[in-house]
């Protein structure tokens, strides 16, 4: 591996509902398989709300506390293992609320970026229950800057050219994409890896809930739109290699962004 390249681990597992130990357990059975693989990772990214799944009209009492246990385990294996940890999204409770939110740790423990998920799922029933973010998030990876977002918000073209304006290179998604949707799934992330030009690095879980299954397809797609690596069905830890230059060969060759007309596309809503 140059320094230019990252190994990238995304770990596809099943989520036991409202289960927060479990799940902690799993996961970490899951990193460790990861760092004992002969390709052994730079990066590791875990699925979205990964320690309680979906129950959402269960999360008092078992949704994470703000700085809680968790977050902590999260910044310690991150310490351990010398790896970028991008811990998925977690169901976090707050003063204010239920928050669907992603921590970034950086090979040092420390917290590099924190998201809390701005679109909210009305079909999973998501904002009956959580609260909307308002920020998005951006953090450093080797010398090129990194971004992070959740699930449905692939859905929305404009959060991610406003990351790639703002001079993300890599977009990571962890997600709980369920059936029927594998089409879309692919489909988006595809087209806002060739519209961007910057790697799209998506993590799905799989297993099933009570109103849900998920068929997993966890995705690392380069800056041409290229699918390098993509799991089936199954629990699995997908592992791929990304360039840290590709995005700037890209988009030195086809000059999208130099060519964009902004003052066109306002639009009064």
């Amino acid at each position: 591996m140059t320094a230019r390249q990252y190994h990238i681990s995304l770990i596809q597992m099943d989520i036991a509902l409202a289960d927060p130990q479990e799940n902690i357990r799993r996961a970490g059975e899951w990193i460790k398989r990861a760092m004992n693989a002969e390709q052994r990772p730079d990066v590791i990214v875990l699925p979205e709300m990964w320690n309680t799944g979906y129950a959402l009209d269960r999360l008092d009492g078992i949704a994470e506390p703000e700085h809680g246990p968790i977050n902590r385990w999260l910044s310690e294996t991150a310490r351990e293992h010398n790896i970028v940890l991008v811990g998925g999204s977690i169901s976090e409770q707050r003063d204010s609320g239920f928050y669907n939110t992603l921590y970034v740790h950086g090979a040092d423990g420390q917290q590099q970026a924190k998201y809390d998920k701005i679109h909210l799922f009305k079909l999973m029933d998501e904002e009956k229950f959580m609260q909307p973010g308002e920020e998005t998030a951006l953090f450093p990876l080797g010398d090129v800057t990194a971004a992070a977002s959740i699930c449905y918000d692939i859905r929305f073209p404009e959060l991610a050219r406003t990351l790639a304006l703002a001079g993300a290179k890599v977009w990571f998604v962890p997600a709980e994409w369920p059936n029927p949707r594998l089409h879309h799934w692919r489909t988006l992330l595809t087209a806002r890896a060739i519209e961007n030009q910057m790697y799209v690095i998506a993590c799905n879980r799989v297993g099933s809930d009570a109103k849900s299954t998920f068929f997993g397809h966890s995705m690392v797609i380069d800056p041409w739109g290229e699918v390098i690596a993509e799991s089936g069905e199954e629990e699995g830890i997908l592992t791929a290699t990304i360039d840290l230059d590709l995005s700037d060969e890209v988009r030195g060759r086809i000059p999208v962004f130099a060519d964009r007309r902004p003052e066109l596309y306002r639009h009064q809503e």
